[in-house]
């Protein structure tokens, strides 16, 4: 199972295997990773689950959609690598996939 490097906004890294079709979200959910809270459940109301995409995997997933996009606007500290975790599907090419966790949902 592909695994996914989740970094908390104090520095402490943590890997969880994230089921291909499963998004990155669910993942640090499921594995009950602090930093990520996806109160919206994925349907990109909240943004709750803001992440940095470590720079050497931007351009391995998807561009953000234009409502993704529209979400982002609202997040505090936002950087040019931010997206919302429920929207990146894991897939075997993630495997190792690196993701930061914000200080405002620390």
């Amino acid at each position: 199972m592909p695994r996914v490097i989740y970094i908390d906004a104090q520095g402490g890294e943590f890997e969880a295997d994230v089921a291909v079709g499963q998004n990155l979200m669910e993942g640090a959910v499921d594995h009950m990773i602090d930093g990520i809270l996806g109160e919206c459940g994925g349907v990109m109301s909240c943004a709750t689950c803001h992440c940095y995409v470590d720079p050497a995997w931007v351009n391995k997933i998807p561009p953000a959609s234009e409502m993704e996009e529209d979400m982002l606007d609202m997040v505090i500290d936002p950087e040019s690598n931010s997206r919302l975790s429920c929207q990146i599907d894991m897939t075997e090419e993630l495997d190792g996939i690196v993701v930061r966790l914000p200080k405002s949902q620390f």
